[in-house]
């Protein structure tokens, strides 16, 4: 498949109710092995790719750095690669559509894209945020790329007090409609575990509905019942990873 059909048929995975499953990846090396496990598509944790370089997360992680780590990865696997972009390194528009078009020029179809100002605290207001997107559509519309990006919003992430998930749907509904106007592809709602609330979003939501695994996020089997179209696992893979390497190292250690 060239790049294009390959953000089509990555689009394609995404089904109400039979989601797409993304196990999260940071390098080449671990995008062959969740290849090689069965998976029909990849994208990378941006937590999870900062930390394998020694950053932190949070777009401290040089542009550059993971433009290149993108690269390395659409040169050993063919399956579809998304990219977790944060802000896109940028607050403008125009800004945020240049840098992701570095993504695409490397082989990329997707990226996710989020509304909270990196760095700065607080959301973008859903109108300025929608303007981003509306930039980054344009540009893969003139590069002739069915581009997938997946707009999230950090409105349940910010609020660890899970009571009040509740009071948030609203807004996260109408955050999720602006985004699809603006030509979002995906509508992703890290932070947020609660059924009900998933099936209620994912019920008003115009785009397929990504949730996030974490403690207390209802199974994959549940959330594909509850109607989302897309589960990824963001930094577990990751941190599960370090934890099995520092045991296995501290075993030896312990030995000497």
């Amino acid at each position: 498949m060239n790049q294009n059909e390959k953000a089509k048929a990555f689009g394609a995975l995404h089904r109400k109710g039979a989601p797409v499953v993304l196990y999260n990846i940071w390098d080449a090396g671990t995008a062959k092995a969740v290849t090689d496990a069965g998976a029909k598509a990849l994208a990378t944790g941006s937590w999870s790719v900062a930390a394998a370089h020694g950053y932190a997360d949070g777009e401290k992680l040089p542009m550059s750095v993971l433009v290149e780590t993108a690269k390395s990865i659409t040169a050993v696997v063919d399956l579809p690669l998304s990219v977790d972009f944060e802000g896109a390194y940028s607050a403008e528009p125009e800004g945020a559509a240049a840098n992701v078009a570095k993504l695409v020029e490397v082989g990329a179809v997707g990226i996710n894209f989020e509304d909270q100002v990196v760095g700065g605290g607080g959301l973008y207001p859903a109108e300025r945020q929608a303007a981003r997107i509306r930039a980054i559509r344009a540009m893969a519309e003139g590069k002739g790329i069915a581009f997938f990006i997946n707009a999230r919003t950090d409105l349940f992430l910010a609020e660890s007090d899970l009571s009040k998930h509740a009071g948030l749907v609203d807004e996260a509904i109408e955050r999720g409609k602006a985004y699809a106007a603006a030509g979002g592809s995906g509508f992703f709602v890290p932070g947020l575990i609660d059924p009900a609330l998933i099936e209620k979003i994912c019920a008003a939501s115009p785009l397929p509905v990504n949730i996030m695994m974490r403690t207390g996020a209802p199974e994959v089997k549940t959330l594909a019942k509850l109607g989302v179209g897309r589960v990824s696992y963001g930094p577990g893979p990751y941190r599960s990873m370090m934890e099995k390497l520092k045991q296995e190292a501290a075993a030896i250690y312990s030995l000497l």
